[in-house]
């Protein structure tokens, strides 16, 4: 396993930071939105999720956010009778958010993070010793 930069453990870290912000902010937006009948379109919020790739041509290195996805599973609808955006029979089509899923994939996201700042943290405590060493 050979990494072309010696900043290589920090690049991979710093991109894993910078992913799973993003995916975190997707998340939040998703969790923000688990209500919204009407995105603007006069359809409901369509729930979002991240795709992301590594880079490096041999799947070592750090991971980018690749793309951002909508999920096409249907709408849940639920009786509401006197929501503006409820059809002729009271039904009220709502967003494909489901939010234990959500709190969970924010606790993965959060646990990535986290170690992620952990690996820096070591590095640069690494760092440290060597130039103590060095006096």
């Amino acid at each position: 396993m050979k990494i072309d930069s010696s900043f290589g453990t920090i690049d991979i870290a710093i991109s894993g930071l910078s992913a799973q912000d993003k995916n975190i902010s997707l998340i939040s937006s998703n969790v923000a939105n688990a209500q919204t009948t009407d995105n603007g379109g006069g359809q409901p919020y369509r729930r979002i999720e991240a795709i992301f790739k590594t880079d490096g041509d041999d799947g070592i290195g750090g991971v980018t956010l690749n793309d951002i996805a909508e999920d096409q599973s249907p709408f849940q609808t639920v009786l509401k009778p006197g929501h503006p955006s409820a059809d002729e029979n009271g039904y009220v089509s709502m967003p494909n958010v489901n939010l234990p899923i959500e709190m969970m994939n924010l606790a993965i996201a959060t646990k990535s993070y986290q170690a992620n700042a952990a690996v820096l943290k070591r590095y640069q405590s690494m760092v440290e010793t060597t130039l103590e060493l060095l006096k």
